[in-house]
């Protein structure tokens, strides 16, 4: 059958549990937002597809608890991923460190250059901030990354930034594809993306 799309990128949503990532999948899906919804339990993925400089791009992303116990599998879970949303809460300080334990994942078991994007969510609550916007973006500057501070009730500036990696993503990937059109001697078994110029947006 002749496939309904022109490019397939696995995209991987990670961070602590109760950090706002299914929220934020949601949103990306079109769905409403809920104050009550209950925290994932399991490792599991949505598909959305969308149109990008004339071409269908099918988004395969995946949501993990974020719990230790699942960290056992995240070299499966990492396997072909073109990019990785990170996320923690700016109001839960555990949450950002505990973003130095996932980039070690990421680093150990995600394909080399992978797109990052540094997340910083719940920037709405800023009476219980725990975390600067100056601290998100000198961790993001440490491993050369993006970074955006986004809530779910106001997330534009982490849309944009989103779908921002996604057509870089793209360009490396036609770019990789258009090279080995011309030289054979590339391969095209996986070709790799770079890390996108880094981006700092306000949430609100």
């Amino acid at each position: 059958m002749e496939k309904s799309y022109d490019h397939l990128f696995k995209i991987l949503f990670i961070g602590d549990s109760g950090v706002g990532k299914l929220d934020l999948l949601m949103l990306l899906l079109g769905e409403d937002f809920n104050d009550n919804l209950m925290t994932r339990i399991g490792i599991d993925f949505k598909v959305k597809t969308v149109d990008i400089d004339e071409k269908k791009i099918k988004l395969q992303i995946w949501d993990t608890a974020g719990q230790e116990r699942f960290k056992n599998v995240t070299t499966s879970y990492f396997k072909g991923a073109h990019g990785v949303v990170l996320v923690y809460d700016v109001t839960d300080k555990k949450s950002f460190e505990n973003i130095y334990t996932w980039m070690t994942e990421i680093e150990n078991k995600a394909p080399e250059n992978i797109h990052i994007i540094l997340v910083g969510n719940k920037c709405d609550m800023e009476d219980a901030r725990q975390v600067s916007p100056e601290e998100g973006q000198e961790l993001a500057d440490k491993y050369n990354i993006n970074f955006v501070e986004t809530s779910t009730k106001d997330f534009s500036s982490f849309e944009d930034t989103f779908f921002h990696m996604v057509k870089e993503i793209k360009a490396i990937i036609e770019n990789t594809y258009h090279a080995a059109s011309s030289n054979p001697s590339i391969s095209l078994s996986n070709p790799k993306g770079t890390k996108a110029a880094k981006t700092t947006k306000s949430c609100c």
